[in-house]
């Protein structure tokens, strides 16, 4: 995979899907913008893999079925007409439901451990519902290939169901799926080996891993922990990693307030150098990034190899071609009141 920058647009789940998953018009517009707007890699929001129980969110995409390729193929058109490339991310909720779940189910996770936001508690998965869950993820990389997309996303960050397998916050069984850190990993194992024969030995995997919970101890990630799961899943064939953390329980540690001078920013790069010395794969940074002088200091720096934005280009879809033109900073003022169910949006009076 060739991208014409080291600029990518993080998934960000934007609120405007249909409600059948399916991809809207407005988004369409969306990502033309962002396409023209001069980013070289474009990671969709998370579509979730198996409904109704992985869906995370509001008007959040799917891909759990063939009807989804189309849309997705014409996606990476638009895309693609605008120069840059286009990759699939793809999750399943667990855990963290939606507000408007239905009293009637039962969401799903590795153990039962109460979800501190909606205060539900999860059912734990049977050993025959892991693995239809393994066969869910297999299908849906199958179906990004299908769609034409550049590459496939795993979600296993911020709480969602795989982040879920490898924390031991969330993942409390004693079973050959926790337990140990291979056995939290198995999962991940069988969804990217058996992945990797579904869409063939070319095309590139990619995942999306929390270094850190958001929250210090024993009980929860570390990246002690993070650094082993990302050698495993680059032994078993993926092809770039971007370090994330934090979840809904500890949401300012993922999309941190108030991110205002170069020295807030970058806030995982540390995490991302300790991955990047670990694995000989491209490595993408998320996290606060504003200023072309911190990211262009990531990437010389050897902390990572691509710089990767979510509210900066929800602000200034454009945001590569100014800074091209001479603009030092993303506008942002990470007031995150961008993320919103009416659909993604800036807020600030002031925006271009």
């Amino acid at each position: 995979l060739r991208l014409r920058n080291r600029f990518v647009r993080s998934a960000t789940h934007d609120y405007l899907g249909r409600p059948d998953g399916s991809i809207s018009a407005q988004q369409m517009g969306l990502y033309r913008d962002l396409a023209a707007g001069g980013i070289g890699l474009i990671i969709t929001g998370h579509a979730y893999v198996q409904h109704p129980l992985g869906r995370a969110s509001v008007n959040q995409n799917a891909i759990y079925d063939d009807r989804f390729i189309e849309g997705y193929r014409s996606l990476v058109d638009v895309v693609h007409s605008a120069g840059a490339a286009l990759v699939l991310q793809i999750s399943h909720a667990g855990r963290q439901t939606p507000q408007d779940w239905p009293d009637d189910q039962t969401p799903v996770a590795p153990s039962a451990v109460r979800e501190g936001q909606t205060g539900r508690t999860p059912r734990a998965l049977t050993d025959g519902e892991i693995w239809s869950l393994i066969d869910a993820h297999v299908a849906a990389m199958a179906r990004a290939k299908a769609a034409g997309c550049d590459g496939v996303q795993l979600h296993i960050a911020h709480g969602y169901l795989l982040s879920a397998f490898l924390s031991p916050y969330t993942n409390r069984r004693t079973d050959t799926w926790g337990g140990s850190l291979e056995n939290r990993c198995r999962i991940l194992r069988e969804i990217v080996t058996r992945g990797r024969r579904a869409v063939g030995d070319e095309y590139p995997v990619l995942v999306k891993i929390n270094s850190t919970d958001g929250f210090t101890g024993e009980r929860y990630l570390t990246l002690a922990d993070a650094v082993a799961a990302v050698r495993n899943l680059v032994e078993w064939g993926v092809n770039a990693v971007e370090v994330s953390g934090g979840h809904r329980e500890a949401r300012s540690v993922m999309s941190r307030p108030g991110v205002l001078a170069p020295a807030q920013e970058a806030y995982f790069a540390e995490a991302a150098r300790a991955l990047k010395a670990a694995v000989d794969v491209p490595v993408i940074l998320v996290g606060g990034l504003r200023s072309l002088s911190v990211m262009e200091d990531v990437v010389a720096s050897g902390a990572a190899d691509l710089v990767a934005l979510s509210r900066p280009l929800i602000c200034e879809p454009d945001l590569v071609n100014r800074l091209r033109a001479g603009q030092a900073k993303a506008i942002c003022s990470s007031c995150n009141a961008c993320f919103n169910p009416a659909g993604l949006r800036c807020r600030r009076p002031d925006k271009p």
